[in-house]
């Protein structure tokens, strides 16, 4: 399963907490993450997180573009709902998970709810959604 983790600036260390404690569930799953999150998550965690731009810089889109593919399983997005900015890139994310029916999180307990779901197998039906992809599409990444 390929999970997408991406976290708004004053959630970073939230997200970062989090992963540590679930490390093992996502050491198990390819993960993904905007730059700065992803680069963070790497250096907690010592696991080999994919990392796309900043969000800031294109990530959220181009996280959103692998999501359009049917690339991704799961997304955790740890969102600031005070955050003024709230963009069409992140509404465009949240549209093209409902479009895909890709689970997504915007905060610690969906995530939590998703991430033990996925380790009991409730997400297997994911595998069944590109079956034809016997290794994952190559990621075009930013050094983390």
């Amino acid at each position: 399963m390929t999970i997408a983790i991406l976290a708004h600036d004053s959630r970073k260390e939230l997200a970062l907490q989090f992963c540590t404690a679930y490390s093992g569930i996502l050491s198990r799953n390819t993960v993904i993450a905007t730059g700065t999150t992803g680069r963070m998550l790497a250096q907690a965690t010592g696991l080999p997180v994919h990392c796309y731009l900043s969000g800031k810089l294109g990530g959220i889109q181009q996280i959103s573009a692998r999501v359009a593919c049917d690339e991704v399983d799961l997304v955790l997005f740890f969102r600031d709902p005070l955050k003024a900015e709230n963009g069409s890139s992140e509404q465009n994310l949240l549209r093209l998970c409902d479009m895909h029916s890709v689970p997504i999180s915007t905060n610690i307990a969906t995530a939590e709810v998703l991430l033990r779901g996925l380790d009991q197998g409730d997400l297997d039906y994911r595998e069944g959604i590109h079956p034809d992809i016997v290794e994952p599409l190559p990621v075009h990444r930013a050094v983390c």
